[in-house]
This record gives C-alpha cells, sequence and structure tokens, in this order.
C-alpha cells in the first residue's frame, strides 16, 4: 500500500542532477532537503530505516536504485560510512548499544532471543523519551521468532533483557501509518522493511520500490515538514570482503555500505568523506534528542556538522 505522495517526480529529479550543493530556494521547490536553516531547527524525531546486505558500490550508482540515488544527490551521503561486523544481528545490536565488538561475539549465529542470545546492556531505545520499532511482516508485537519474511534478528529490541518496553513499542509497520496521521511519530523510530523489500532475499530494485513508495509518507508528514525530524537509510552490512572487523576497516569492501541523511537542514548535495559507522549514526542520534553516549558511541565521530544537523 502506498503511503504517500513522492517528492520527486521525473523532471524534478532531473534538476536535482543538475544542481549538486543546490541553492536553499531550489531545495524548497524539489526535495525535503535543504528547505530549513540550521540556527532555526530543532530535532525531535530521528528514523533510522535498515536496509541489508549491500556494500556501497552495489547501491550508488546502481541503475536499478534509482530512487536512493535521486535522495543521495538531493540530500545527504557518507561516502566513507562503515559496518560493525558481519553478520547481521552483531550490527543491529551493536549501533543500537555502542557495545565493542568482543561483546557482540554471543550474537555471530544471527540467533533468536534467549538467555544466551541477549544482553544486559543499555540501549538507546530504554534512553528515549519515547520510541518504536516499525517491523514490516512481524504477526505481533515483539516477535521474539523468524515468521514469513519476518526475521527477528533485524529487530533488536527483543534482544536487550533491560527494555521492558518492548511488548508494547515493538510493533507490526502498519502503525507507522497510524502514528503518522495522528502526530504521535515517537522520538526514535527504527524502521526494518521484511526480508524482500529491505534486500535480503529481494532485489535492489525491489528495496528501491520499497522505498519509493513508501519513504514519502515520512516526508509529507507534519513531523518532518515543521522541521523537527531527521531520517537516515542505512545498510546493515555489505558483501563480498573477508573481515568481520569493520567500524574502521577502510580496505575491505565488505565493511563500507551506503549511507544516506535527509533532513530540512542537510543541504541538497552534500557529501562526507569522514570516517562514519554505525556507532557514528547512534552518537548524532543521542546528539539530535539529547541522550547520554552510549559504549562506543562516546568516541565516534559525530555526522552532525558534516551534514547541517
Amino acid at each position: 500500500m502506498k503511503l504517500g505522495l513522492l517528492w520527486c517526480v521525473p523532471v524534478v529529479c532531473a534538476v536535482l542532477i543538475g544542481i549538486g550543493g543546490g541553492s536553499q530556494a531550489g531545495a524548497r521547490a524539489a526535495g525535503p532537503c535543504g528547505t530549513a536553516r540550521r540556527s532555526s531547527a530543532h530535532y525531535k524525531h530521528v528514523v533510522w530505516i535498515l536496509e541489508e546486505n549491500h556494500s556501497y558500490g552495489s547501491i550508488i550508482g546502481s541503475s536499478h536504485a534509482r530512487y536512493i540515488n535521486a535522495l543521495a544527490r538531493g540530500c545527504g551521503l557518507a561516502i566513507n560510512y562503515h559496518n560493525i561486523s558481519h553478520p547481521s544481528l552483531p550490527n543491529y545490536v551493536g549501533m543500537t548499544s555502542g557495545l565493542a565488538l568482543r561483546r557482540l561475539s554471543r550474537f555471530s549465529s544471527d540467533c533468536n532471543p534467549s538467555r544466551k542470545c541477549s544482553t544486559s546492556a543499555a540501549s538507546i531505545m530504554g534512553e528515549t523519551s519515547s520510541w518504536k520499532a516499525y517491523e514490516e511482516s512481524m504477526p505481533s508485537n515483539c516477535f521474539k521468532r523468524d515468521h514469513g519474511e519476518y526475521a527477528v534478528r533485524h529487530n533488536p529490541a527483543p534482544y536487550f533483557r533491560r527494555l521492558k518496553t518492548c511488548a508494547t513499542h515493538d510493533v507490526p509497520y502498519n502503525r507507522l501509518t497510524k502514528d503518522l496521521a495522528s502526530g504521535k511519530l515517537p522520538a526514535f523510530s527504527f524502521v526494518t522493511p521484511n526480508l524482500i523489500h529491505d534486500m535480503h532475499d529481494g532485489t535492489v530494485a525491489q528495496g528501491n520500490a520499497w522505498l519509493k513508495s513508501h519513504l514519502p509518507a515520512i516526508l509529507d508528514s507534519k513531523e518532518y515538514k515543521s522541521g523537527s525530524t531527521a531520517v537516515f537509510i542505512t545498510w546493515d552490512e555489505g558483501e563480498g570482503g573477508t573481515s568481520n572487523n569493520c567500524a574502521t576497516n577502510t580496505h575491505d569492501i565488505g565493511c563500507r555500505v551506503a549511507t544516506i541523511v535527509i533532513s530540512p537542514t542537510t543541504r541538497p548535495g552534500t557529501r562526507s568523506r569522514t570516517l562514519f559507522n554505525h556507532y557514528s549514526l547512534l552518537r548524532t542520534t543521542e546528539q539530535l534528542l539529547g541522550l547520554r553516549a552510549l559504549g562506543l558511541a562516546h568516541h565516534a565521530n559525530s555526522m552532525k556538522g558534516a551534514f547541517g544537523l
């Protein structure tokens, strides 16, 4: 089901491709970024959208990801951004907790939540004033095993033992439509498409089509248009490499992923070569929402300055 209108029609996309850094006036007419001055923004909402298993080069420049590349050109793109490890679960747990690689080893089998496959560490979900995880194809709240195209390893909340609100705040994806319509978008939103739409089992083209259909609902919302919402699209991990120690590994192809920053104060065409990783995303979100830094997020490079947040 489509959740909103597209912000970028073909003619406008052509304009975006041509403007590069772009002016703020042009951004107001063409897309969701660069519509507000940084000094006037106060971010109250941060949305993460997680895609799966594609390195930077298989997304950026791909003819199968035209909408994603239009977003990258019309907003912000981190071109030196890295996942933490392999496979999926260590990245999902690490990016929401700041846990170091050695403490993520228990999750290296992509296990379902259990006494052994969980952590007592704090998470950003437990630190925020409000949060929700919106999980596509999840049959019921905080579901702790795989079901159809829902993979619990792509849903970090059930793995945090101290997180007592999983049963009420970790919800099926269709709740996002209702929360946007009622003006109840939480401070922190974690959005997980299902295994087809996150590109894990589906194609890049299918993931691109899902974002093209669903992302405009967020960008057309009152929360985004009021200048209080920032959106980050990233991939859990790259592929094709050999290293499982990825956070600062700039040589392994499987350690580098695309990350797109969408916000009213991010100038169209912004690109940064600064070394960022999933810990950087956590730190940036904590800064925007006024939260304490968890684990390695405390030392990670912030994305705020680079992307005008």
